[in-house]
């Protein structure tokens, strides 16, 4: 029986092969798209959902936008939203129109954050720390769902096209908090198609892909509105630094923060799972097996942008001359780059102009 993915659950994905047949999803292939960025060569983006139009508009440089939240509920992220963002600003560089909202009326719903506390974290850590990550201020659009009107009333409209039943088979249980928030990203989907029709692509982590399916049906139900169906690009997650598939805050010890204490990043990396042997003699003779490496994950993922740079470094595990110890060693020194990278991006960003949309008092 296929368990469940829902952006609420703690359903772990084994299987990416099996996520692509159970969601209907087409494989990835990066040769379809103009200067693949890092996690688009390496197979980190894994799946796509109707990406024909899109590609059709970026290769004809017609109008498409790229679309994506923020939670604004503590003051860090984490590496699912390094990824996003850096998807996000692949397809703002290819020319799509960037859509960023800020989900307060979701945060205030499932999360309880009140809006005014919403609001700070978002201008004061979020959007920043998003803008560090890759997204142009001059070029995205950002915008709180408790402002815009129009979200609104398109969650109100699409609420009529969605059964309970229909609800309950894509997010496993229907309760008012998780129907609302839903109901109103799907208002935030199809948003950008208000002043003009067009193709956009939602980045996500397999697990959100039941908003992009919800959006989907309810706007073929839509047919007056003539919305163009919402595409999906799909990555994989970063893994929890104990071996399991997915970090996960419940887990703090093999989770990762952005940002957080150099120091305590530190003693977690150097306590991750490895590739290596039992003993130096064994893996001196035999290599280490970077595929089961946690190290080499991150590298691969995050902190090595050059490819022939991560391809000397599996090809030397491979043949022994990289031991574990080494090997974490080096991942702290990139990881403290990075950190450190992160805390002055933020603190540069706060002083950028913001194109934060302001919508009338409703």
């Amino acid at each position: 029986m296929t368990k469940i993915i829902d952006p609420y659950g703690s359903e772990l994905v084994e299987d990416y092969v099996k996520i692509i047949k159970d969601f209907g999803l087409d494989s990835f292939n990066p040769k379809n798209y103009p200067n693949p960025n890092r996690l688009m060569r390496r197979g980190v983006v894994f799946a796509e959902r109707d990406m024909k139009l899109v590609l059709k508009a970026m290769k004809d440089k017609k109008p498409f936008y790229v679309l994506s939240g923020i939670m604004p509920t503590a003051k860090k992220v984490h590496f699912g939203t390094k990824m996003v963002v850096e998807n996000i600003a692949y397809f703002q560089k290819q020319g799509a129109r960037t859509f960023c909202l800020i989900a307060d009326l979701e945060a205030a719903a499932a999360r309880n954050i009140s809006l005014e506390e919403a609001r700070k974290n978002a201008l004061e850590f979020q959007i920043p720390a998003y803008i560090t990550l890759g997204l142009d201020p001059k070029k995205t659009i950002f915008y709180f769902q408790s402002e815009n009107k129009d979200v609104i009333k398109l969650a109100y409209q699409a609420s009529n096209k969605i059964t309970l039943n229909e609800f309950r088979a894509v997010y496993g249980s229907a309760d008012p908090p998780r129907i609302i928030s839903a109901l109103t990203q799907i208002g935030d989907i199809l948003y950008p198609q208000l002043k003009e029709r067009m193709p956009g692509v939602i980045p996500v982590g397999s697990d959100q892909d039941p908003h992009i399916r919800l959006t989907r049906d309810a706007a073929r139900r839509m047919r007056d509105k003539k919305f163009f169906l919402p595409s999906g690009l799909y990555h994989k997650f970063t893994p929890s630094l104990d071996g399991q598939i997915k970090m996960s805050k419940s887990k703090p010890e093999s989770c990762i923060d952005l940002p957080e204490d150099i120091k305590k990043v530190t003693k977690k990396i150097m306590r991750a799972k490895t590739g290596g042997r039992k003993t130096t003699e064994e893996q001196k003779k035999l290599g280490g097996i970077p595929e089961d490496c946690i190290i080499f994950e991150l590298y691969k993922q995050h902190l090595i942008e050059d490819d022939k740079e991560l391809q000397d470094i599996h090809n030397k595990c491979k043949k022994g001359k990289i031991l574990c110890g080494e090997d974490k060693q080096n991942c702290c020194k990139l990881m403290t780059k990075f950190m450190d990278n992160l805390h002055k991006g933020i603190e540069k960003a706060k002083k950028e102009k913001i194109n934060l949309v302001k919508f009338k008092c409703l």
